[in-house]
C-alpha cells in the first residue's frame, strides 16, 4: 500500500504548479530611412490647354491650365515651360506657335501663376521658385492668343514641355 501512496502522491506533485524562474535577454536594432531631395511633376488631362473653337483673332484670347509639383519638404525648385515644338525662333519662348497640319501658325504666349510674368525654362529669369512642402503644389498657367491675322480654318496645336529642376 505504500507503494501506491508514494505513487498517488507523486503524481498529485507532478500536478501542482511549480514556481519557476525566467530569464530574458534583449538586444537592439536600428530603423533608418534615407531621403534625398526628389520632385514629382503632374500634366496631365484635364490640364490640357484648350481654347475652344473661335471663328477669328480679332480678339485676344485666354485659357488656363495647372501644373502640379510635388517635391520634398524643404526642397527649392524651379518650374519652367520650354519654347514648344513650333517655336518662331529657335528655344525662343516668346514665340511659341501652334500649327496646323500643313505650314500654317497660331501665335501664343503661357504666362506665369501672377498671370504677367512670361513662362520660359531659363532658371532664375523665367521660371517660377517655390519650396517642397512635402504635398502637390499647383500653379496656374495663363495662355493668351493674341489678336493677329486669322489664318486658315483648321486644327492647330503645340506641345510644351515642363520642367521642374531642384
Amino acid at each position: 500500500m505504500a507503494k501506491k501512496q508514494l505513487l498517488a502522491l507523486s503524481l498529485i506533485a507532478g500536478m501542482v504548479p511549480m514556481a519557476v524562474s525566467a530569464a530574458t535577454v534583449t538586444n537592439t536594432f536600428d530603423v533608418t530611412i534615407t531621403l534625398q531631395n526628389a520632385c514629382d511633376v503632374t500634366t496631365t488631362a484635364p490640364t490640357n490647354m484648350d481654347f475652344g473653337t473661335v471663328d477669328l483673332l480679332t480678339s485676344v484670347q485666354t485659357q488656363t491650365s495647372t501644373i502640379t509639383v510635388t517635391c520634398t519638404n524643404g526642397a527649392t525648385y524651379d518650374v519652367g515651360i520650354d519654347a514648344g515644338l513650333n517655336e518662331g525662333t529657335a528655344d525662343d519662348t516668346t514665340t511659341r506657335r501652334m500649327k496646323d497640319a500643313g505650314t500654317n501658325y497660331v501665335s501664343y504666349d503661357l504666362l506665369q501663376t501672377d498671370g504677367t510674368s512670361h513662362w520660359g525654362d531659363n532658371v532664375g529669369v523665367d521660371t517660377e521658385s517655390s519650396t517642397g512642402t512635402g504635398a502637390a503644389q499647383t500653379f496656374t498657367v495663363n495662355g493668351t492668343v493674341p489678336i493677329q491675322t486669322t489664318p486658315p480654318a483648321g486644327s492647330y496645336s503645340d506641345t510644351v514641355t515642363v520642367t521642374v529642376t531642384y
